[in-house]
């Protein structure tokens, strides 16, 4: 059998890494590297990721992969693990006893600071509010609005569950981006005493990193689907079902560029694609001088909520966040600007975008002084956008493919590693003609 993968991000790499063990792989990837949004470049002496940094632990298919490739044994979790909110012109701890930053524990609300009085009365009501269970998909903000209010979806909630997404919680599907929430919600009346019910997580870290960037992971993948007879294409765009020879596709590119190859063969699944919005993000890595900020670097980093209109959505202490990134003499940021509904940074320079952050860091941090070093990384349409019922489409998506054709990647439902590497090992089976486990 002769299988070919479109598209050479982590889903396409894992389906083509699977379907190398059952015949013929070719790797189609238009760029001139594969990875994705999986790069690691060298950095202030030593090698720092230029987009995602970390894994979930607690889902099973990034270290399932791990394991498979013969890396488990070098994950590294965060050396720091709590985390602030620059909220009401301050740094404050995101609250103990949240989900997703939906708050269950309102002492700790209230202790944190992150909300005004007003904001943590209005959410300390929620337990006792009349309402009913949640019923059809929602906004994660209808939801925490209704059931909280308007602070607590703004400067808790959003910066979390929108930052994953580099989107707007208004805007997000709570099946699709909170499924744990959404679950709770529809066991009664209380969000909160729902989720006070959940069972506490294991323990254990909740993230995973490899020592010398994430590229390793795909450099391993790479070599793993070689060394099965594979080939993995670069500079090798498809505009084309045609121009496959191939009894099974994996179309693993994202939605607009997918949208397109399917159209011929499958034209209301194309249309259903070529509608998914996407939210470009801009990451800035500096590296300073201890003597440059005066704080303690105590955390992993911190988050930015809308509201207090900074270019800067999130930052990350990366030389305290991990251990290995560690260095004397200068500190790591990684500094993240641009959600959907805030395009300020994609129409900037480098330059201003730079000067911008380097004012926003002033302000949160009070960092001072110039940066040793400094490197600008673009994501243009990055992350796709899953508005309410995202999930009900993209499965009448799937019905409507012809057989032999799969499709894989964060435009399924879910913007992190192991949620790409379960969409590419499940395309794998489908493009063998056979339907994964979960789906029997």
């Amino acid at each position: 059998m002769k299988y070919a993968v479109v598209g050479g991000g982590i889903a396409g790499l894992a389906a083509a890494y699977d379907l190398a063990a059952h015949g013929e792989v070719v790797v189609h990837e238009a760029g001139e590297r594969v990875g994705g949004k999986l790069q690691t470049e060298p950095f202030a002496g030593t090698m720092l990721d230029a987009a995602a940094d970390a894994f979930l632990a607690r889902r099973p298919e990034a270290v399932q992969l791990c394991q498979e490739l013969g890396l488990s044994d070098e994950l590294e979790p965060p050396a720091a693990g709590n985390s602030y909110l620059w909220s009401r012109g301050a740094l404050h701890p995101v609250p103990k006893g949240q989900v997703l930053g939906v708050p269950t524990d309102f002492k700790a609300l209230r202790a944190s600071g992150v909300l005004s009085t007003l904001g943590v009365a209005r959410a300390a009501l929620e337990p006792w509010l009349p309402g009913r269970p949640l019923g059809a998909d929602e906004t994660v903000g209808e939801v925490i609005r209704r059931r909280y209010g308007a602070e607590t979806a703004a400067r808790l909630v959003d910066p979390l569950i929108g930052g994953i997404n580099a989107g707007h919680t208004d805007r997000l599907s709570i099946d699709c981006v909170a499924p744990q929430i959404a679950a709770a919600a529809r066991r009664g009346r209380s969000l909160t005493r729902a989720l006070r019910a959940l069972p506490a997580p294991a323990p254990g870290p909740v993230f995973f990193t490899l020592p010398g960037g994430m590229a390793r992971l795909v450099g391993a993948l790479v070599a793993a689907i070689e060394a099965r007879g594979g080939e993995v294409r670069t500079g090798s765009a498809v505009t084309s079902l045609d121009e496959l020879e191939a009894d099974g596709v994996v179309l693993a590119a994202p939605a607009f560029a997918t949208a397109p190859l399917l159209r011929p063969v499958a034209p209301a699944a194309a249309d259903v694609l070529a509608d998914i919005a996407y939210s470009s993000v801009t990451l800035v890595a500096f590296a300073y001088p201890d003597e440059a900020v005066a704080r303690p670097l105590d955390a992993s980093g911190f988050l930015v909520p809308r509201p207090e209109g900074l270019l800067m959505t999130a930052c990350s202490w990366s030389s305290t966040k991990w251990a290995h990134l560690a260095g004397p003499g200068r500190f790591l940021l990684r500094v993240s600007a641009g959600r959907i509904g805030d395009d300020r940074a994609e129409a900037m320079t480098d330059e201003a975008v730079v000067t911008q952050l380097r004012d926003d860091l002033a302000t949160t941090m009070g960092v001072r002084g110039e940066p040793l070093e400094v490197a600008v990384h673009r994501w243009p349409r990055a992350f796709p956008q899953y508005a309410p019922g995202h999930l009900d489409r993209m499965a009448e998506v799937q019905r409507a493919l012809p057989a032999g054709i799969a499709l894989a990647g964060a435009m399924l439902g879910g913007v992190g590693i192991p949620a790409c590497i379960g969409t590419g090992r499940a395309a794998a089976v489908r493009a063998r003609g056979e339907e994964p486990a979960a789906s029997r």
